[in-house]
């Protein structure tokens, strides 16, 4: 008799075990996905402060830029023209060094036209081959494999033949 007392004790903790089991699954669950919640929210404020971050250097990098390009402005303003030439030759060089520095580069315009990185802004007829860029009206640039933006061209058409 003892024994059959003793099962029943037993199996009736077991029933509220199972409903206990169920409970902390399910605050577990909440808990989980709270926990992923915040770490969602971590990242993106994480992903925030790494663009500003980047911006800030990129910026300091610049502002010498500007810097010889106000003094090119002031060089005009007195009318030094080859101070001007200068100045403006060493901004642009400065610029594009900067650029390059930060994984910009030109996107080449010879050859074929490639409509993943052109942007045909006319056809022209030429004795160039039908197809192939023959002048580069503004320059494209890729910053890493991505197209920053796409060079726009001119692209050759056929030639027209005069019939007579």
């Amino acid at each position: 008799m003892e024994e059959q007392e003793q099962q029943e004790v037993e199996q009736q903790p077991v029933e509220e075990s199972g409903e206990d089991q169920l409970a902390a699954l399910e605050d577990r669950l909440l808990r989980t996905a709270a926990d992923f919640d915040n770490y969602k929210k971590r990242a993106a404020r994480e992903r925030a402060e790494y663009v500003t971050l980047a911006n800030e250097r990129f910026v300091k990098e610049l502002l010498p830029i500007l810097d010889d390009l106000e003094r090119a402005l002031a060089a005009v303003g007195e009318h030094q023209e080859a101070a001007v030439e200068e100045g403006v030759a060493l901004v642009h060089r400065s610029l594009a060094t900067l650029l390059e520095r930060n994984g910009v580069k030109e996107i080449d315009a010879e050859g074929k036209f490639d409509p993943h990185v052109h942007e045909a802004l006319l056809s022209q007829p030429s004795d160039a081959e039908e197809g192939s860029v023959i002048d580069v009206v503004q320059k494209g640039y890729t910053l890493g494999d991505r197209v920053v933006r796409p060079a726009r061209v001119v692209i050759a058409a056929a030639s027209q033949e005069s019939d007579g």
